[in-house]
């Protein structure tokens, strides 16, 4: 019996296309229910109020040929085009079993995307014998007319298949993003990477624009120097520890009054505000894993509301006085990736659910270890060895990296 139904039956492959308007997927489905039709799938997208809509139904034989017909009318009443292709059952087999292939998200974003941007990441996904399943625009629809300062556009490849080489895929896609000024990212579509729940970031070069042991340095009339070297423990040439130790002992009389000063007139990298009020209101757990001090990241703490604050602590005599001594560890490379882990050890959360973003060589053990390590406007070394890297937007384009679009963020995340 089950092999005579499955002879009556027949696969169909529905397209329409046209303008969009109220209704039209109603008045099709309408029809499709009235001849008991099941969807087996069904998928739509509107580029500037023109409508594309596929539909895979599977009908029995002999209402097959009054439901196109029907639809045909109806398509012509609504002024659309629509056509029709049968499906085979081998073919059908053939879909439903590519769905337990390993699944990848490739984001790109720029100031602006243009078709050789996009052309350069489709020849990579080509290249690799990975299929492009779908293509969404995150951000918000940009005019031509009004110059916007903070503009951005990123769209969002959603990937089947494996890789042939995932690696030499990584490299392609950040030799292709050097050349052409863009940014991407390419994540494995788990449940983790839309349920990541802590969030850690470096602090100085990231969160806010300067190094505060920089400005620190400046008011104690050693900034050549102190600047010098924090250059060279950035790029990873020099130990973070002893280049620590080596500046603040520089700082050693400096009135400690001045920290307030520099934590007010501290430039917040552009997007945090508006990171910070997403991220806040989804409910992250947000820290602060700094190789600068504590004093400016508690600062940033009381600004933005954010759960924890690992940093250095400078240590101040009787007088006020920096000593040019540090109290307690040194939070380096090794202790930020420690701290992660711990953190997340704290608030029950799975590392996979971890995102960590910095820009330094300090940052790379905890970049490496969290579920989603982001270099941030990082230093060459850091950009070459991160699997994401962001250099052309501000940082609320980790947002991008996550999957929000525009759209879902109302007043509270608007440009």
């Amino acid at each position: 019996m089950e092999e005579t139904k499955a002879e009556q039956e027949e696969l169909i492959l529905i397209r329409i296309t046209g303008q969009d308007r109220p209704g039209l997927t109603t008045a099709v489905m309408a029809i499709l229910a009235h001849y008991n039709a099941h969807v087996l799938d069904i998928g739509q997208a509107d580029i500037h109020s023109t409508l594309s809509l596929g539909i895979l139904i599977r009908i029995d034989e002999k209402g097959a040929g009054q439901v196109m017909k029907e639809l045909l009318f109806k398509a012509t009443e609504l002024g659309v085009n629509i056509g029709f292709s049968p499906v085979a059952d081998n073919e059908y087999e053939d879909w439903v079993n590519e769905q337990g292939k390993n699944r990848y998200i490739l984001t790109i974003i720029g100031r602006s995307l243009s078709a050789r941007n996009i052309e350069g990441a489709t020849r990579v996904i080509t290249g690799q014998g990975v299929n492009i399943d779908s293509i969404l625009r995150l951000t918000g629809r940009q005019s031509i007319r009004k110059s916007n300062q903070s503009v951005r556009a990123c769209i969002e490849f959603s990937l089947r298949g494996t890789p042939k080489d995932y690696r030499q895929m990584q490299a392609d896609l950040m030799q292709m993003s050097h050349e052409q000024g863009i940014d991407f990212s390419l994540q494995k579509d788990t449940m983790y990477r839309r349920m990541r729940r802590l969030i850690c970031f470096d602090m100085d070069s990231t969160l806010i624009q300067t190094e505060c042991i920089d400005e620190l340095a400046k008011r104690a009339g050693v900034g050549k120097e102190v600047s010098e070297i924090t250059e060279q423990a950035m790029r990873g040439e020099i130990d973070f520890k002893g280049s620590f130790t080596r500046r603040v002992a520089l700082l050693k009389g400096l009135d400690a009054s001045v920290m307030e000063d520099i934590a007010r007139s501290m430039p917040i990298t552009e997007g945090v505000d508006r990171l910070m009020t997403v991220l806040k209101q989804c409910g992250y757990k947000i820290a602060i894993l700094s190789g600068g001090f504590t004093y400016f990241g508690e600062y940033l703490q009381r600004k933005y509301g954010i759960d924890y604050v690992y940093a250095n602590e400078l240590e101040i005599d009787e007088n006020n006085k920096l000593t040019g001594r540090y109290v307690g560890e040194i939070v380096d490379g090794k202790r930020k990736a420690e701290l992660l882990k711990l953190i997340a050890q704290v608030e029950k959360v799975n590392l996979a659910q971890t995102i960590a973003v910095g820009d330094g060589a300090i940052d790379l053990p905890m970049l490496s270890d969290a579920g989603l390590g982001i270099a941030f406007h990082a230093k060459p070394r850091v950009q070459a060895t991160a699997e994401q890297n962001i250099t052309t937007i501000g940082l609320d384009g980790v947002l991008y990296f996550l999957g929000f679009k525009d759209s879902y963020l109302g007043e509270a995340g608007r440009l």
